[in-house]
């Protein structure tokens, strides 16, 4: 190797050594605008004896903040999430009061029931003047029988319908969704359709994965109805957003969509496209093909915010995952995340403000 390359190549080695956010990867010029506006403000909902997790605002027509959350016995630990799982509101008068716990709107019904095992990932949306929460079922305990269901009620207090059947089904077998349904992520489109993104990968890919750190790789699919109860016909062109291409088993899950002046937008958790420890943030004209990723935010550590060393059971620390956001006035006004530790060293929501 000639010298002048070999100093160069020393240069950049010293540089990510010294500063990991460097690398090309965690570049700081592909921050976006929306994650320069995010003001930490603190964590809600800390709940002795429970996982708080999935946490979906929304404002009442009497100008609280409603959250609907899932939440699991600690005694679980953090797997508890695909075997016990269930689905819980919480009010506060405002984004940044305490939330005081009200009831439990959905639990796992027990055998015979597609969500026999769990209830997970609420969406909480205001759709034709009822409400309408998304959710997360499964029969099992595992991953392979996750299907999308919905949740409806006349008012935020319920009581809550929910269907014997899910939603959303996976593909067949060999398909790239063929392994479940889950992160469920709604718009009511412009054009009147009702247009339902949802997480997948393959059983096959998932069951013969090498990676050490994530067994499959976690896609986005798009599904649209003419009518809010459905059936969901999903698009031809899936999966819309596939990022396997890229190496190193780059994915995303998490997903929150929403229309901005008609433009889609949507919030993510990273998953090896920047690191594991970001989120991710993507704009689309149609909702079918989105743009490269930026970053949507960041981890605890670059918002400077001091936790305790965690206990070695919380093996997420330090990350925010599942944003899903506030509006107000027709804008959104908080990001509403969930992360591990907090007083009772399990998990709760985060909540940051996003500043105009």
């Amino acid at each position: 190797m000639k010298r002048r390359n070999f100093i160069g190549q020393l240069s950049i080695a010293s540089a990510i050594a010294l500063f990991p956010d460097l690398t090309f990867g965690n570049s700081k010029d592909h921050v976006s605008a929306f994650a320069k506006k995010l003001k930490p403000v603190g964590r809600a909902l800390e709940m002795e004896g429970y996982y708080v997790w999935c946490n979906s605002p929304i404002e009442g027509p009497d100008g609280r903040v409603h959250v609907f959350f899932s939440r699991w016995v600690a005694s679980k630990k953090m797997g508890g999430w695909i075997n016990g799982s269930e689905i819980c509101h919480a009010i506060a008068d405002t984004p940044e009061s305490e939330f005081k716990f009200k009831d439990t709107i959905l639990a796992p019904r027990g055998p015979g029931y597609w969500d026999a095992t769990t209830c997970h990932n609420p969406s909480i949306k205001k759709v034709d003047g009822k409400y309408c929460l998304f959710f997360m079922g499964n029969s099992n305990g595992k991953t392979n029988t996750k299907r999308i269901g919905l949740a409806t009620a006349d008012s935020l207090d319920g009581p809550w319908a929910r269907a014997d059947e899910p939603l959303l089904l996976p593909g067949p077998s060999g398909a790239w969704d063929d392994h479940c349904t889950t992160n469920p992520a709604f718009i009511k489109h412009p054009n009147g359709q009702y247009w339902l993104f949802y997480k997948s990968w393959n059983t096959r890919e998932y069951e013969t994965s090498t990676d050490p750190l994530v067994k499959g790789n976690r896609k986005y699919g798009l599904a649209i109805s003419d009518k809010l109860e459905g059936p969901y016909i999903k698009y031809d062109g899936n999966p819309v957003i596939d990022f396997s291409g890229r190496g190193n088993n780059a994915q995303l899950e998490d997903a929150f969509v929403w229309l901005d002046k008609g433009r889609f937008k949507m919030l993510a958790r990273d998953m090896g496209v920047f690191n594991h420890q970001y989120g991710l943030y993507m704009e689309s004209k149609t909702g079918k093909k989105w743009s490269e990723p930026e970053i949507g935010y960041f981890n605890a550590e670059y918002y400077h915010i001091n936790q305790p060393p965690p206990p070695k059971y919380l093996n997420k620390y330090g990350r925010f995952e599942r944003p899903q956001l506030l509006f107000q006035d027709g804008k959104p006004t908080y990001m509403f995340t969930t992360s591990q530790g907090g007083k009772y060293m399990t998990a709760s929501p985060f909540i940051f403000k996003i500043e105009s």
